[in-house]
């Protein structure tokens, strides 16, 4: 032990108290049960889900919100469809504008060909053939398409110089720091050129990895509330209004419907896809599955038909997301 064991500063390494002080390196700290979302919580909103549904994976949304997203995700993707064909077009119409500069420089490069060589006699009087008798003209074989064919390379030509003097022309331009798209550090990939840029299918927000979903697709989910009043005749007794109705329904928690016990972060939830009833992972295990119908209202269920609801945590700190880190830029000394 030193001299100064209190105040030790000569020591090689840091200690627990003054690597907590310090404001590098990756920072991890456990979560606990306030900073996770409720099992019967919507996963867009972090708000008790209304009129619950959930995807085929068992995430949890509000129908409103899962309804909304999809109309969103649907009008994002028809506007990226529409800006690709509108790209497209641009392209075709900017190729069409490079091919007819390129055919008024062939025609500009021959006219001044031939102004250049109008004073001299192109004639020729060899005889080559031993057919045709001297002093008869020699006829020379020159068909259309001949003539298409060298005017097509020479606009080819043409268009692969125009490339190289824009290429040439963008290469020496200066980098402007005002406009993101001329930053020397810009490596963005630009606008979609094909359909594999873009999403063509509506995806899931609340998993990672995001997976499709559809709105045919969503199962809706009845949770059974502790407490809540047996369903009367309406004939002898009126039924309540609706804000009252929903005002203690959201004071109520969710319950086992066969067990009753109170569901929970802590607790593994099933919910049959058929009639869309919510148990806990035991009453599910010894009463569902075996029957292979639904405790409560007896509709028949099939193996693929139970569905485990997504938690974002058990409440505990060693389970589930307990634990989050931040990553900070490493000490350089």
């Amino acid at each position: 032990m030193t001299k100064h064991s209190k105040n030790n500063t000569a020591s090689s390494i840091f200690s627990y108290a003054e690597y907590k002080k310090l404001d590098y390196g990756t920072k991890r700290q456990r979560l606990g049960n306030e900073s996770m979302r409720r099992f019967d919580a919507c996963s867009l909103c972090l708000q008790r889900a209304r009129d619950p549904v959930a995807c085929q994976d068992g995430h949890l949304f509000c129908k409103e919100c899962a309804y909304t997203d999809l109309l969103t995700q649907k009008k994002d993707i028809k506007r990226q469809k529409d800006r690709l064909e509108a790209m497209k077009k641009e392209l075709e119409e900017e190729k069409a504008r490079a091919r007819e500069s390129a055919r008024e420089r062939v025609l500009a490069e021959f006219e001044k060909g031939q102004l250049g060589l109008a004073a001299i006699n192109s004639i020729s009087t060899s005889g080559a053939d031993s057919n045709e008798s001297r002093g008869t003209k020699r006829k020379f074989a020159f068909d259309s398409s001949t003539a298409e064919k060298m005017a097509q390379e020479a606009e080819e030509a043409a268009l692969r110089q125009i490339e190289r003097e824009q290429a040439e022309a963008l290469k020496n331009k200066l980098p402007d720091f005002w406009l993101p798209s001329l930053t020397p550090t810009y490596t963005s990939s630009g606008p979609p050129s094909s359909l594999k840029d873009v999403k063509v299918q509506t995806t899931c927000r609340g998993g990672n990895p995001a997976h499709p979903i559809s709105l045919k697709a969503l199962i809706p989910v009845k949770f059974s509330l502790q407490g809540a009043a047996p369903s009367r005749s309406t004939e002898s007794t009126p039924a309540p209004s609706d804000s009252s109705k929903s005002k203690k329904e959201d004071e109520l928690d969710a319950m086992c419907p066969s067990c009753k016990k109170g569901l929970s972060n802590s607790v593994r939830i099933f919910v049959m896809k058929p009639c869309s009833h919510v148990t806990c992972k035991t009453c599910t295990d010894t009463l569902v599955r075996p029957a292979k119908q639904c405790v409560v209202c007896d509709t028949q269920v099939g193996e693929k038909d139970v569905i485990e609801l997504k938690r974002e945590g058990t409440g505990f700190a060693g389970g589930g997301l307990a634990e989050t880190s931040k990553t900070g830029v490493a000490f350089q000394g």
